[in-house]
This record gives structure tokens, sequence and C-alpha cells, in this order.
């Protein structure tokens, strides 16, 4: 017996039923025509068995019947006709839940005879899908447009069963199957002799984001409350949330230039054939059903929303959630997850720089909230971490690293410049390289910068936080006000003195320790006799830097000689009126002047006091190199 699909010229489609007896049931479905049997449906089905006694026509021998909102429509129809004609049925995940709902509706229970299609298709739920992952979720799938499926609660079994076989321990990752009996030879499972397909999944960490992503936003969000209330590890929940994402949100892990903005914009709004108002849905489901815990979700994917809630341009309150939790854990950024793109219509400046600044006060906000200004946490104890541990240090450096990478931007204009160079306090930043260096390439971008604005910029600079190779650049740089050269000169000059200082300190320690021991105060046995050839290496080492320190005073005496016969010179152009300025920065970067504190409060920015505060400077510097090496 088998059946068989004729279609007509009407557009229907004819099942007949080849048994060798001729039809006497007419059944539609949704347009399709099945021509079946009275005795094998009344049997099986309660509601046929109805139906058929109360469409009894009289005087004919063909009864029509037409069924409306059969769940699965004619393909499960089909099933359940062949059930009634005894023929094996191939159940999968995808047919299972509809088929067991179309039994449901046919009233199949076991009433109208042993084992029928609703026990069935129940046995094989509980046996091959409830156990499996990918059955489970091909299951999940095909409940969501169906409502009886809600209503006989297969949807909160299989909720239950996905959830259950994720929180498993990890060494039982893989998905459960049954025992080995139930394998095909090809590796698949089998049910009732029929090869599911199904095969064992690898064990892996992530093996079940994907499977789960394929659901449609309300399943899926019911999966991932599930999983919260099962105690789900967080960082988990979020590998499932940045699986389901990536289908729908544009641009997620993409960095995106600037000045292309509304370009970008437009080609990732129209990358997906999903609606941009479901995909806004999405987006801030998402965002709601992200773990509360700080760490649990990666800062890539965090900029990576927020990238698209500028994109779809999500609620304000969905990107301000997504901007603080990017300050809550700003230390673990990367440069390029706080490059947000500015997407406004006027592209004034290349990055959005106020959505940095944002992230940066919700970062202040939770520091000053950890940490009294007085280094103390919250119960008064004093903190004990390096400094170079703190989240502080590590988001200075990330910030220097951003002002760098936006100060090429000639449309960034000074204030928001100087505002975000003051965004975290100064102690934050143990050098100040990075900032110079971003200074440096502001004012190479923006020449037309008046010198009290380039003063003014210079001045957010701590001098003594810069390395040697720095204030050596500063020294030279010409774009550098020649205050703030001045100043570079100073601070070198300052730390050489008191290099040279310390090691004279030591070495005369040195020198004295093993005299004093001769005379008593220190006696052999408390020096291992081993250490004397460790402290004459070091007293050679030390005598090396003192020769190497004097010849750089030399070096300095012979340069500020060189100095004041330039100035010298100066003082006879100076009345010309012309060339003054550019014959001084240009002298500055040959030679490099030391000054002292008293006489470097004493500038100006007139020319001439500028002047004689230098040539002042070099003699001093001078005469006090010169007391120096006699000493």
């Amino acid at each position: 017996m088998e059946m068989k699909r004729c279609a007509c010229t009407s557009s229907s489609i004819f099942w007949f039923f080849t048994s060798g007896l001729p039809s006497d049931v007419i059944i539609e479905v949704d347009g399709m025509l099945f021509h079946l049997h009275k005795f094998p449906l009344v049997f099986r089905s309660g509601k046929l068995a109805c139906l058929l006694r109360e469409h009894l026509e009289k005087n004919s021998d063909i009864h029509k019947l037409k069924l409306t909102g059969i769940p699965g429509g004619p393909d499960c129809f089909e099933l359940a006709v062949k059930f009634c004609y005894g023929i094996r049925l191939e159940l999968t995940g995808k047919n299972v839940v509809p088929l067991r709902c179309a039994a449901e509706y046919l009233e199949m229970t076991d009433d109208f005879g042993g084992e029928n299609l609703i026990s069935y298709t129940e046995a094989f739920l509980e046996e091959v899908v409830l156990r499996n992952l990918k059955e489970c979720m091909q299951a999940l799938c095909s409940c969501e447009n169906l409502t009886e499926a809600e209503e006989l609660g297969i949807v909160d079994i299989c909720i239950n069963a996905v959830v259950s076989m994720a929180c498993q321990d990890s060494s039982l990752l893989s998905s459960p199957v049954p025992n080995k009996s139930m394998h095909s030879p090809g590796g698949s499972l089998l049910w009732n002799g029929i090869e599911t397909g199904a095969r064992p999944k690898k064990q892996s960490l992530d093996w079940w984001h994907e499977d789960v992503s394929m659901l449609k936003l309300p399943l899926f969000r019911r999966v991932i409350l599930t999983t919260e209330k099962r105690g789900l590890k967080p960082e988990i929940i979020a590998g499932v949330l940045l699986c389901f994402a990536q289908r729908y949100l544009p641009g997620l892990n993409k960095r995106h230039g600037s000045r292309e903005g509304s370009n970008s914009k437009s080609e990732l709004l129209t990358s997906t054939s999903v609606p941009e108002d479901e995909r806004r849905v999405i987006l801030e489901t998402i965002e709601n059903l992200l773990p509360v815990r700080r760490a649990g979700v990666p800062t890539k994917f965090l900029s990576g929303l927020l990238r698209s809630s500028i994109l779809l341009d999500a609620s304000p309150h969905c990107r301000s959630n997504i901007e603080r939790r990017i300050g809550l854990q700003l230390e673990q950024a990367s440069l390029d997850d706080i490059l947000i793109p500015n997407l406004t219509h006027n592209l004034e400046t290349l990055y959005d720089i106020d959505c940095v600044q944002r992230i940066l006060d919700h970062f202040l906000d939770q520091s000053t909230r950890q940490l009294s200004p007085q280094g103390s946490d919250v119960d008064g104890n004093m903190s004990h971490q390096s400094p170079s541990s703190t989240p502080m240090i590590s988001v200075s450096k990330l910030l220097d690293r951003y002002i760098v990478e936006v100060a090429p931007d000639v449309n960034l204009k000074l204030p928001k410049f100087y505002s975000l160079i003051e965004a975290l306090p100064d102690f934050a930043r143990t050098s100040d390289d990075g900032l110079y260096h971003a200074i440096d390439i502001y004012l190479k971008a923006h020449p037309w910068l008046k010198e009290d604005e380039r003063d003014q910029l210079c001045r957010l600079m701590d001098f003594q936080k810069l390395s040697p190779e720095a204030c050596t650049h500063a020294a030279q740089n010409e774009r550098l006000p020649l205050r703030t050269i001045i100043q570079v000169l100073f601070f070198e000059q300052l730390q050489i003195r008191t290099d040279i200082a310390s090691c004279f300190l030591v070495s005369d320690h040195s020198y004295h320790l093993p005299h004093s021991s001769a005379h008593g105060a220190l006696t052999s046995e408390f020096i291992p006799r081993e250490d004397f050839a460790g402290t004459i290496r070091n007293n050679n080492a030390l005598k090396v830097d003192i020769d190497r320190m004097k010849s750089r005073v030399n070096d300095l005496e012979r340069e500020c000689s060189g100095m004041r016969n330039e100035l010298q010179k100066l003082g006879n152009v100076r009345d010309q009126g012309q060339g003054a300025p550019k014959f001084i920065g240009g002298r500055f970067r040959s030679y490099i002047c030391r000054t002292n504190d008293g006489e470097l409060r004493s500038q100006t920015h007139a020319k001439n006091r500028r002047s004689n505060a230098v040539l002042h400077l070099n003699t001093s510097t001078v005469h006090n190199s010169s007391q120096d090496n006699t000493s």
C-alpha cells in the first residue's frame, strides 16, 4: 500500500491511497484533497470518527470533510494518515512536534487503539529528542509557529532539556546519547530501526552556542533566562549572546573608519535581510540579557554592541547601559575597543570623542567608590596594590594611545582635546611620554594655533615624567613654545645633577666601607669574603659612570659657552626687529642648555627679557658645573 500524489488543473493536489479498494472519504486540508478509506481513520482518530458521523450523507457512499487549522498542515496530516494505515514513520526533530500537535488535534489517543500516535510521538521525544542537543534544538525551532506546542508544554520541556545539557559538568559536555545499541553502522542514532541522522557531538566548551543561536528571539530569550536561573557561568551566557548577535547585528566586530561613516552605515544596515526595526529590538534584548557580573562579558563584545547601537539608533537607555558596562571594565579594553566611529550627520570629528569621555566618567565614578582620595578602600584600609597593576594606570596608558590616534584630526577643537587630556587625574600617569607624543602630533596637525594656545596645551605635561629620550626630542622640537623648551632643559639639568650627586654619595660610601671595617667598626666575620669581589666590581662601574658624568658636564660647559656667543650676536640683530624668533628656535635645537628654578620663573614672553634671562642662566650653569667638578 502506498499514497500517490497527483496534480490536477484546478491547482489542487490529490492524494490517493492505493490499496486496491475504492476511496470512500475525501478530506481537504489547505487545498489538498486526500482520497482515503473510512475504517482505518475512525479506528485511530476520535475527531475524524465524530466528523464522519456528523457529515454522513444519505444515498451516498462518499464522505467529504474539510479540516482547517490542523497543526503542521498537509504534511503532518499525511504522516498521521500513514500511521493510521500502519506505515512506519520517519520521525525527526523537525517533524515530531508538529506531528504531536496534529495527533492532539485529531484526538489520536490510546482510547482509539493501543500505542496511538500521541504515545508514539511522545516516546520519540523522550527517548531521542530530549537526549540530543541537535534534535532538541530542531524540535524547539519547530515550536516557534505552533501555539499548540506551548499549550501542550512541549516548549518548556525542550527548553529545560537544552539547559540541562548545557549545565552539565565540563567532562560531560558532549550531547548525551542512548546506549550503543541505538547507533547505526554509520554512527547515527537509531529509533525504531530508522536512522535519525543525529550524531554525537564532540566535546567542546561552546558546543551548544551555534545551535541555540538558530532560535528566534522569543524562544532564545527564554532559553537564556532559564540558563541564568540554573546558575550557568556568565562567561558561557555571554558566549551564547555573542554567537546570536553575530547573526543579526551589523558591525559587531569591525572597526569602521570615519570619513566614510555615512557610506559604511548604509552598507552595514543593508548587510542582512532582517529589517532594521527587528534588529533594534534584538540589540536591546541582548543588552538586557547581558550577565550582571562585571567581568562576565568581553569588552570587545560590548564595543561591538555599542557600534551596533549607534548604527541602529537604539534607545538612549540601551546605549547608556552599554557605555556604563565598558566603563566598569575599561582597564580590559584595547585601543580598537574605544575607537568608536562618529556616524552623526555633521561628521565633526572622525571618532565619537564624547562617547569615550562618557565611558571615562563611568570608570572614574567606579574608581571613586572603590578608593578614597587617600588611596584607601571603602572600609578605610590602605590599598596595597602596586601602581603599575592598578586599573587607573592601565586606563591612563590606554587613554594616551587613544589621544595619539585622534590627535591628527584637523576638526578636533582645542577645548575638546584639552578635556581629553584632563579626563584622568595627574597621578594616573607614571610617564608623560605618550602625552608628549600626542601633543606633538596635535601641534603638527594644527599649525595655526597661537603661541598662548600652544603654551597652555604644553602646560598639561609634567616634564619630570618625561624620559631622557623624550626630553632630548622636546629640546629640539621647533613646534613647542620657547617657555616649554626652557622648562624641559631645566628639569633635565636637575636630573643630571641628582644623578651625579647620587653617584658621588654611593662612591664615597663604598670607599669608606673597607676602611671602617679595618678600624673595627665592621669585622671580617660579618662581611663574607665572596662579597668583596662584587663590591670591587660595583666600584669600578661607579667610577666609569662618574667619568661619563664629568665628561657630560664638560660638554655642557662648552655648549653653554657657545650659547653665550650666539646670544651676544642675537643682541646685535635684535635692534633690527626681524629674524630673532626664528634664530632663537634654530639655535635651541643645536644646544642643550641647563638652567635653575629661580631663573626660570623670571622668563616672560618679551624677546628682550628672554635673551637676557637665557644668557644669565647659562652663566650660572657653567659656574655651578665648575664647582661640582672641583668638589
